[in-house]
């Protein structure tokens, strides 16, 4: 084998090379030039939930028919059977704007295995392009199932954008995975009390 010298040209290609590879993670992230030693904690922030096990006792006086903690900070879904045998903690989107949230008391009182979705004439003020109505499937944004709660127009419901989990992305809805709705679905009851903090 023989032993093959840079030449000046190929140096500098190779220099070139190099630089060009090792600024591509910053130019990737669309982080502009400068930035790219920021904290990654602070973008990330808006896209996580607070996967915090909590009781239920502090929430709800008992669990008749089960129990719903939505909290809207930390973006999780809590829930507690009645029976006290199951414990589940989901992931979740919340609205966009305190003026789009409700917190305080209500319960499921419609479970609706094939959601279709008509805008609110608030949101459709707020977007008159958006479409009148979109039948159940998988474009649907209520996903693959949808507990309806006592005060109009307020859901919880699947989405077929994950993009949106963990993040303020709602118009006043909580969104879970499609999965995780559906296995929430089969667990709460007409009537399952829930709270929104």
């Amino acid at each position: 084998m023989s032993k093959k010298s840079f030449s000046t040209p190929s140096r500098r290609a190779f220099i070139a090379g190099t630089a060009a590879l090792l600024g591509a993670p910053a130019i990737a992230q669309n982080i502009p030039a400068g930035q790219a030693s920021r904290d990654p904690t602070q973008s990330a922030r808006r896209n996580i939930s607070s996967f915090r096990t909590l009781d239920w006792q502090p929430y709800f006086d008992n669990l008749r028919k089960g129990a719903i903690l939505v909290d809207i900070d930390s973006r999780a879904v809590h829930y507690w059977n009645e029976e006290q045998t199951v414990y589940k903690l989901y992931p979740s989107s919340v609205p966009l704007t305190d003026d789009l949230t409700r917190r305080g008391r209500t319960q499921v009182i419609l479970k609706d295995p094939e959601p279709d979705w008509r805008p609110t004439p608030s949101m459709k003020q707020r977007n008159p392009e958006w479409p009148d109505y979109i039948g159940p499937g998988p474009q649907n944004p209520l996903g693959t199932r949808s507990l309806h709660l006592s005060w109009t127009y307020y859901r919880i419901h699947g989405t077929h954008d994950t993009r949106k989990i963990g993040r303020k992305s709602s118009n006043g809805c909580i969104g879970l995975y499609n999965e995780h709705i559906e296995e929430l679905y089969e667990m709460a009851n007409v009537g399952t009390q829930v709270l929104l903090i």
